[in-house]
This record gives structure tokens, C-alpha cells and sequence, in this order.
């Protein structure tokens, strides 16, 4: 069980694999040439929303390291316990150029490189930030998916070069206005199922509208901000190359998803109008309360014992009641239901408000058939 809920929560992360490789640098920076490296997205679920590093060349010693945000200790025994609760730390790690490109290479990853049109005082600024979070006692940090990651770390560093010469451009286009829930539903596009668990774990903190610096926690919108940047006036990063030409994904369908949460609506609208069938609607309506008990738990566990800032206030506890538990077993429950109701019309009333965004059509079927259970339970035991 700890387990499934690591895999779970992993939805709400994003990981790389560890590959550390120590080197030692001096402060020079002749002979430094730094670039930033935009990783593709990859199969795995960890890995759609692609990857952010530095890479830094220093022809004088011979060296080509990259400077990687998104490393972690798989082998610590903490590990899973950690993970799920939002303590896992990662490091900023040195890899060499060939090994870092020869994962992205076996994964069939394209990888990207904007070089970095900046003087030796600039570079040696770079340099002695990274060195300085490289420090035993800096190198660690609690990640966060959305507001401290691989891209976010490196994001800031980038525009602390001559402090207040530096500018980002508007990534965002005008008078677009994108959430953090929009923007993780779009790159979950193709993954029905791991997004319609991250819409049900996460609360209503993700339903805020990014503003442009927000937005360049995501690898392909920093580079777009890289590719627009100005430091002085002028044009920070030379024009995004390929070095690295990946396979397009292959993207699953979607239509499995469609046909389960579709199709138990549809068996509870015939159980509801054709008595016969009745006992088809009573099991789905009980095993749907069941499952909606232990997602509330599950969503009061995430909110209130755990570190993940992103699973706090967390309104699907309207329609996600620990109490159905409860509920299931019980027969005069009309007034219940009546409560259940009124939660359920709420989570469409502030879905409209966009205070928290249900995830629909994919939700609709459940809340649905919800609706529909309170309902028949209501007319059955409000004589009573």
C-alpha cells in the first residue's frame, strides 16, 4: 500500500535519475563558455514535463560539467517514507557533459542548448553561485514541483547576473492568463488517468494564475524566457540549438478512462430507471462512496501530514467525503444525503468561480453518479 501511495504522490514530482560526478573548478573565467540545456520529455510519468541544467565549459582545464537541480538519493532508506511526505531532498550534483547526454541519448530525449552571451565578470558571477550551492552544507533542498525546482533554481540564478540589468520577456502571450492547473493538464494531456489523480490530490493553491515569472518553473517555458532575455539591453542567449534529436513520443489513449467512468454512469442510469437492474446501481453507487471515503482520507492525509504546500486547502473534500464511509453502512441517512447534496453543488459553484477547478469532463461521471446516489437515497428514506 505504501507503495501505490509513493507512485501516486510521484505524479504531483518531478525526478531525474542520480548521476554525480565530482570535479573541481577555480574561480577563473577565461576560457568558460556557460549554456543552458532544455531536455525533452521522456515515457515516464516523472519525466513529461522535460528537464533543466547548466552546462559549463572550461577549455583551459579540458572540462565539460553539467550543473543538474534535479538529483536525488534513491538508495537512502528514508526514501519512500520522505517522498510521500514531502521531506525528499535533492541536490544540485556535477555530471559529466557525455554522461548527462547519454541518458537523454538511451531515452531517445531531444536535448536542446541556448549559449550564454555574457562577459567574464558575468560568468565568474554564475560560476561562484553555483560553486557556493554546490557546498556540502548548500547542495540540498527541499523540492517542490512548482516553486523550487531544477528549472526554478537555475531561473534565479540566471536573472541575478548584475542585479537589475537583467530582463525576462512576457513568455506568457498577451492577455493570456494560465493557472498552474492549466498548464500541468496540458503536459498531462495524453496521460488521462496519472491527471485525473493530480486534479483529485491537489488543492486550490494551483488554481492561481501564474504570473510570467511563475510560469519558467517549466524547462520549455525558461527557455523561452533564456531565448528573450536581455542583460544591458542586449540579448542575453544565443538562438536555441539541437544537440540532441529525440524520438517523438508515441501518446497513449486516452479512451479507456472515457469508457470506465462513462460507462459506470451509464449502468447507474439504467439501474435508476429499470427496477430489474437496480441491484447493478446499488453496487456501483456503494463501491463509489467507498472509494470517495478513502480519497477524503487520503486528501486530509496529504493536506495535513505532509510538507506538499500544493495539496493544501484542498476543496474536493466537498464531494470527496471521508464521512461516505460511514454513509454506506447506514440506512436512515436522508439528511446525509441532503448535506452531500448541497457539498456536491458547492464544488460546482466554486469550480464556476475558479476557486478551485474541478476537472471536467473526466470528473463529471463520478459527481454524477454521486448526485444520483444521494438522490434515490434521499426519496427512498425521507418518509421516514
Amino acid at each position: 500500500m505504501k507503495s501505490i501511495l509513493a507512485q501516486f504522490i510521484l505524479l504531483i514530482l518531478l525526478s531525474q535519475p542520480l548521476f554525480c560526478f565530482a570535479q573541481q573548478h577555480d574561480t577563473t573565467s577565461k576560457g568558460i563558455h556557460i549554456s543552458l540545456l532544455t531536455c525533452g520529455p521522456g515515457q515516464e510519468i516523472y519525466s513529461v514535463f522535460g528537464h533543466t541544467a547548466i552546462r559549463m565549459v572550461d577549455s583551459n582545464r579540458g572540462t565539460d560539467i553539467v550543473y543538474n537541480y534535479g538529483t536525488f538519493d534513491g538508495y537512502d532508506k528514508d526514501f519512500e517514507i520522505n517522498f510521500m511526505r514531502g521531506k525528499l531532498l535533492y541536490y544540485l550534483s556535477e555530471e559529466r557533459y557525455e554522461e548527462f547526454m547519454a541518458l537523454y541519448q538511451t531515452d531517445k530525449r531531444w536535448v536542446t542548448e541556448q549559449l550564454l552571451n555574457i562577459n567574464d565578470a558575468e560568468k565568474k558571477q554564475i560560476q561562484a553561485a553555483l560553486l557556493k550551492n554546490k557546498a556540502p552544507e548548500n547542495r540540498a533542498y527541499k523540492y517542490d514541483f512548482f516553486f523550487d525546482n531544477c528549472a526554478t533554481r537555475i531561473r534565479d540564478i540566471l536573472s541575478k547576473t548584475e542585479d537589475g540589468k537583467f530582463k525576462y520577456p512576457n513568455v506568457l502571450a498577451p492577455n493570456q492568463s494560465l493557472s498552474f492547473r492549466d498548464i500541468i493538464n496540458r503536459y498531462l494531456a495524453n496521460n488521462a488517468w496519472e491527471r485525473l489523480g493530480i486534479n483529485i490530490l491537489l488543492g486550490s493553491k494551483i488554481d492561481k494564475k501564474m504570473s510570467n515569472n511563475e510560469i519558467m518553473f517549466l524547462p520549455d517555458y525558461l527557455r523561452d524566457g533564456i531565448d528573450g532575455a536581455t542583460l544591458n539591453g542586449k540579448k542575453f542567449a544565443q538562438a536555441s540549438r539541437q544537440i540532441l534529436v529525440g524520438t517523438p513520443e508515441s501518446k497513449p489513449t486516452n479512451i479507456v478512462l472515457w469508457i470506465v467512468l462513462y460507462g459506470l454512469l451509464a449502468l447507474v442510469l439504467v439501474g435508476t430507471f429499470f427496477r430489474q437492474f437496480h441491484w447493478v446501481s446499488t453496487i456501483i453507487s456503494n463501491l463509489l462512496l467507498i472509494t470517495t471515503g478513502l480519497l477524503g482520507i487520503l486528501i486530509l492525509i496529504m493536506w495535513l501530514g505532509t510538507n506538499h504546500q500544493t495539496c493544501s486547502n484542498n476543496l474536493n473534500l466537498l464531494w470527496a467525503l471521508p464521512t461516505n464511509l460511514m454513509f454506506v453502512f447506514r440506512k436512515q441517512r436522508y439528511k446525509y444525503a441532503v448535506i452531500a447534496i448541497i457539498m456536491l453543488l458547492l464544488s460546482f459553484l466554486l469550480h464556476i468561480l475558479q476557486v478551485q477547478c474541478l476537472l471536467l469532463p473526466e470528473m463529471l461521471p463520478i459527481l454524477l453518479i454521486l448526485f444520483i446516489t444521494y438522490g434515490g437515497i434521499y426519496n427512498k428514506y425521507k418518509i421516514d
